[in-house]
């Protein structure tokens, strides 16, 4: 099958929905507290709010055939910088370079960015050990208050050569 890496559009926002859900249960599963969990994705995936990132910034869809099976938002550039705000797999689609393409077009569409950040929580194994394999570092560590439960959060940082 084909990957396919397009602009989000509305009718794909109950697919980013569920993908984010699953992604987090699995990913954040005695990390993050499931209520916990619940109340972020409610807040940050309903409908308007996609929809309102889906107007405002990069946001990519990966799709395999008429599946999709995953996403990308990146902030837009501000003084040479961007911020990769999520990007998150269906686990099942994890290990097959997707991943890699969704963060590689989204790169190419940041137009005069010199810098690209994301955080990432310090147990996420899987997502540090991706973003440290495509070349970010580590600037910062730091104790962050996620509704209530703390996390150590790590700071990455890749450089953007032109």
């Amino acid at each position: 099958m084909t990957l396919i890496i397009r602009q989000m559009n509305k009718d794909d926002i109950s697919f980013v929905q569920k993908i984010a859900q699953t992604s987090w249960y699995v990913t954040y599963e005695g990390i993050i507290p499931k209520q916990i969990q619940d109340r972020f994705l409610q807040a940050a995936y309903n409908e308007n709010r996609l929809l309102v990132r889906l107007q405002k910034s990069p946001f990519l869809i990966a799709q395999m055939g008429e599946t999709i099976v995953g996403f990308a938002n990146f902030s837009n550039v501000n003084e040479g910088q961007a911020e990769l705000l999520a990007i998150y797999l269906d686990p099942a689609y994890q290990h097959m370079g997707i991943g890699s393409a969704l963060l590689e077009n989204g790169i190419q569409k940041l137009q005069g960015a010199v810098s690209l950040t994301v955080c990432v929580e310090k147990d996420n194994t899987i997502g540090r050990q991706f973003y440290m394999a495509k070349g970010f570092q580590q600037v910062e560590e730091f104790d962050d208050l996620f509704d209530g439960h703390m996390l150590k959060t790590l700071r990455l940082a890749l450089a953007l050569t032109k």
